[in-house]
């Protein structure tokens, strides 16, 4: 049955059944009661056939002509639409030569004295069907491959410097909700002091003089997570020249920006390390060539001495020579062995059973001064490490403190442990005389460098200390007042 059908629409209707006709749009129309279906020419037309050309039904409609996969929608919507609403349905028709396409059909629900009727429009809507398709797949692609490249994009109008437009890329690496609206300075804060002013002197050279930017900063995001992102910029200028929009991504570089650190760090201990090696390659040579040169010097005058006195006394001096080379060899045996020891399995060590040995060791010392040690390992107990190394660097600490305490109140010495982030750190400090940084500071851990008129002092267990630390990629650094103490604080791992 078809609109064209005469008798069909009302009296008054009729005349609008050739302008039904003649749309290149399809209507059709069904009654619930009567199961009686109509098509107009269009509707045909649409779907490619001719009219007439096949059977206006209920069955061809649902059997032959739409998309099993979109009769649940259609079934759905004829029986459960209101009279007001008229959302339109996307669904898929067979037409006569070209399969199934995309149509876009209106659905109106009409109750009179005839029954239930719902009828409708299909208007072809393939190709702007496929252009979205088309264009969704290209965003998810490009949203696939920014979220595999963690990349985000970002812009800010220079006619309004107060709002940036971030993507939802950018709101992830920040830990926000993407509904949030950022100002350019709120969306700075989130990168750390330091980096701040270097992002904002880069934003405000682009637009006052156009230039793009490449930079990295470090982010704390909104759930407090430290990240790397690489931040690039360029200018969108106007005929004039005058830029009026800045267009940038962020890129999360966390990762090889870590690793790039690392071996920056490691290459600067290296160079550090051949810097120092060569500068006790010098200081040895120095030495030995001292002490062989006036043990020569004294065995020539022994030889031509005649008188038993003078003799013995140049005698005294061969031995006292002697015994300054066999302590210097010694030093060079404990910088070896530091090397050597290296390629030693590191072990767990407690840390309080090993101290108070030390401290057992070190007991006349301790009570000839009446120090008070204190020590708290309750953070770290327990830590792998290659015991020689530890307790070289326990007892080089514990020996300095004594050694350097002040005549002027108690000796009070701590040493303890602070587990801080991935880090576990050993605390030495005391309140001894003190070391004058300013002066000494860069010679603290120097080969045989003495900052007291200590007779004991050979200058050596600071520079075996901090090479042990540094072997097994440690650091340690030093804070210190002159007549007030000295506060070691060595990261072991």
């Amino acid at each position: 049955m078809s609109f064209s059908e005469k008798g069909k629409l009302s009296g008054d209707d009729i005349h609008l059944t050739p302008l039904i006709n003649d749309l290149d749009t399809g209507i059709w129309q069904y009654n619930f009661n009567t199961r009686e279906v109509k098509w107009s020419s269009g509707f045909y037309a649409v779907l490619g056939y001719q009219f007439n050309e096949i059977e206006c039904s209920v069955n061809t409609f649902f059997e032959h002509l739409l998309y099993h996969g979109d009769k649940p929608a259609f079934t759905n919507a004829i029986n459960n639409r209101v009279t007001d609403d008229t959302t339109p349905l996307q669904l898929r028709f067979l037409t006569k030569k070209n399969g199934y396409q995309w149509f876009e059909t209106t659905i109106r629900k009409q109750d009179d004295e005839n029954g239930s009727i719902v009828y409708g429009s299909l208007i072809n809507i393939n190709r702007y069907k496929h252009n979205d398709l088309l264009s969704a797949h290209n965003q998810a692609t490009n949203d696939d491959a920014f979220k595999t490249a963690r990349l985000g994009i970002w812009e800010i109008d220079t006619q309004n410097v107060n709002t940036i437009v971030l993507s939802k890329q950018v709101y992830e690496l920040f830990d926000l909700q993407n509904h949030l609206n950022l100002s350019v300075e709120e969306f700075i804060s989130f990168f750390e002091p330091p980096y701040r002013p270097v992002l904002q002197n880069a934003v405000n050279n682009t637009i006052n003089h156009s230039r793009p930017f490449d930079i990295d900063l470090l982010l704390r995001s909104a759930k407090n997570n430290m990240l790397w992102l690489k931040v690039k910029a360029v200018p969108v200028i106007n005929h004039f020249g005058k830029c009026t929009a800045i267009k940038g991504i962020v890129q999360d570089i966390d990762s090889d920006k870590r690793k790039l650190l690392k071996l920056e760090q490691s290459i600067n201990l290296l160079t550090d390390q051949n810097r120092r090696l060569q500068n006790f390659a010098y200081i040895v040579s120095h030495n030995l060539r001292s002490h062989t040169g006036n043990l020569q010097f004294m065995v020539n005058l022994f030889e031509q001495a005649d008188a038993r006195e003078e003799r013995e006394e140049i005698f005294s001096h061969i031995k006292a020579i002697s015994e300054s080379l066999d302590g210097t060899i010694e030093h060079i045996n404990e910088i070896v062995k530091i090397q050597t020891e290296i390629t030693k399995e590191r072990k767990v060590v407690e840390l309080e059973p090993m101290f108070r040995t030390i401290c057992s060791a070190l007991k006349n010392n301790i009570e000839a001064i009446n120090a008070r040690v204190e020590w708290d390992f309750t953070q770290c107990r327990e830590i792998s490490y290659i015991p020689a190394y530890m307790e070289s660097i326990l007892q080089n600490l514990l020996t300095n403190s004594l050694k350097y305490s002040s005549p002027e109140r108690q000796p009070i010495i701590k040493c303890y442990t602070l587990a801080e982030g991935n880090h576990i750190y050993l605390i030495f400090e005391d309140n001894g005389l003190g070391i004058d940084l300013e002066r000494y500071g860069d010679k603290l851990f120097g080969m045989y460098k003495t900052f007291h008129n200590n007779s004991d002092a050979k200058g050596i267990g600071l520079f075996i200390t901090r090479n042990q630390v540094e072997a097994l990629g440690g650091s340690i650094k030093v804070d210190s007042t002159v007549n007030a103490g000295t506060k070691f604080t060595i990261r072991l791992v």
